[in-house]
């Protein structure tokens, strides 16, 4: 009986394997070449990091690359913040009273639209919301400061096993520099492992990850990129991030998400547009396309 279990077991482990490397080989066959065709179509660098959270396939182009992450590092910090949620540290509602002195000019702020005087009293949990689901850059710095700064959240990502992410710099910081910006870098699968750990709750507690997954998945996050081309009503859980154009380049148009398929497995992809000669709308319309091939081709196998 047991060298029949033994048997049975390793035909399993062939059969799952057999498959597994066929997709892999579907993926080298049919979906590099199409991802391949839309990424040589358009004047930019482009990173793709791409796992079918289920089976484990991976795809990536440009994985090499260090691409500044704009406001996708926004959903790093928040797994930081919500981590020290988790530890007694900080509470989700615990109240930050917001100064008008917190109120930093030109940046892309809803909450100072709203509170353009500040003195005003928001949860964690509200400040996470305007960070993650608004982008908004003040709530995000706030949340830097009670986290202990971006050398913190930087450590906590790299104790959690990500290495190819670096975070550096707060907004305000970004703004001051151009340059800076690159300071806050990704490598493309990198963020997608980050994004699968998200998926697979490896990282915070029940609730803490059920709060960031519902903050991308009902976000306000530019839906003409990931979200674009695909069936209404299909489920992203994403976050975005822009530069300023810089002359006739913008150094960053990214999205990564992890989208929900029809047959109910899950793909964790991450889109960075570096250095793009395109104008916004046809910047964005390249993410919307390899979110489409990437979906199409999961779709139909």
């Amino acid at each position: 009986m047991y060298r029949i279990r033994v048997i049975f077991l390793f035909a399993l482990f062939v059969f799952i394997t057999n498959q597994s490397l066929s997709q892999n080989s579907s993926l080298r066959k049919e979906l590099r070449p199409k991802l391949m065709k839309i990424v040589n179509s358009y004047k930019a660098t482009v990173g793709i990091g791409l796992i079918h959270i289920e089976t484990g396939d991976s795809l990536d182009v440009n994985n090499h690359i260090r691409f500044p992450m704009l406001s996708v590092y926004k959903f790093p910090l928040a797994l930081a913040v919500l981590d020290l949620v988790d530890k007694g540290d900080l509470k989700l509602d615990q109240i930050y009273h917001v100064k008008k002195s917190d109120l930093i000019d030109d940046t892309w702020s809803p909450l100072k639209k709203e509170f353009p005087e500040g003195e005003v009293d928001l949860t964690i949990a509200q400040l996470l919301d305007y960070s993650v689901s608004q982008s908004d850059n003040i709530a995000c710095d706030i949340l830097f400061s009670l986290a202990k700064g971006t050398q913190s959240v930087n450590e906590y990502i790299h104790g959690i096993g990500i290495q190819g992410m670096d975070i550096q710099a707060t907004e305000h910081e970004m703004q001051a520099d151009w340059k800076i910006l690159y300071t806050n870098w990704s490598k493309p699968m990198q963020m997608s492992h980050l994004l699968e750990g998200l998926y697979r709750q490896k990282y915070l507690s029940d609730s803490s990850n059920a709060f960031l997954m519902k903050l991308m998945i009902e976000s306000s996050n530019d839906p003409a990129r990931i979200k674009a081309l695909l069936p209404e009503g299909t489920i992203v859980a994403h976050k975005t991030g822009t530069s300023d154009r810089r002359g006739n380049i913008y150094d960053a148009c990214n999205d990564v998400g992890i989208i929900f398929l029809p047959d109910g497995t899950h793909l964790a992809l991450s889109v960075f547009v570096s250095k793009s000669e395109e104008d916004y709308d046809t910047t964005r319309k390249l993410i919307a396309e390899i979110s489409k091939a990437v979906y199409d081709f999961y779709s139909a196998n």
